[in-house]
């Protein structure tokens, strides 16, 4: 499996969402109520998605020509970081993440903040982020995760 990390492009949009979605649906519906994953999901549609595309710095992990993950860097906080279901668990979110963290390290930030799902608390625990805080969004808990950029990992 050859895994590429490159910008996100307008085009991929539509894949973006999808995979986004999917991961909503299948892996983080085990730790949120319906409810909260259907209010999440209209905030990754493809044009919610354009949208975030033309504004921020977005990536994409490729397998050949499918995009199977995303992550996006938004100042010093990480967004948006999905793998798609079928290919969860083979290293794919920590190379989305390596790269977050290179493009941090040119931009000279000294921290990186994520909101967390319940689901990824652990993933993102094995990189070096440790919980400062919980936030609710309505029933919804997120938990505050940072790393300072010096830190090893």
């Amino acid at each position: 499996m050859e895994c590429t990390i490159r910008p996100a492009l307008e085009d991929d949009a539509d894949e973006i969402s999808a995979v986004i979605l999917g991961a909503l649906r299948e892996t983080n519906a085990k730790d949120y109520a319906n409810e909260i994953i259907e209010r999440i999901e209209h905030s990754f549609s493809p044009s919610a998605v354009l949208q975030l595309i033309g504004k921020g710095t977005v990536f994409v992990a490729t397998i050949g020509s499918r995009v199977v993950g995303t992550a996006s860097l938004d100042g010093s906080v990480v967004r948006t970081v999905f793998v798609a279901p079928d290919v969860q668990a083979r290293g794919i979110g920590k190379l989305l993440m390596a790269e977050i963290e290179r493009t941090a390290r040119e931009r000279n930030i000294p921290m990186l903040a994520v909101p967390s799902s319940v689901t990824a608390e652990a993933f993102y625990a094995r990189l070096g982020f440790r919980a400062v805080r919980d936030s609710y969004h309505g029933d919804e808990r997120t938990i505050i995760m940072e790393r300072l950029m010096d830190d090893p990992l």
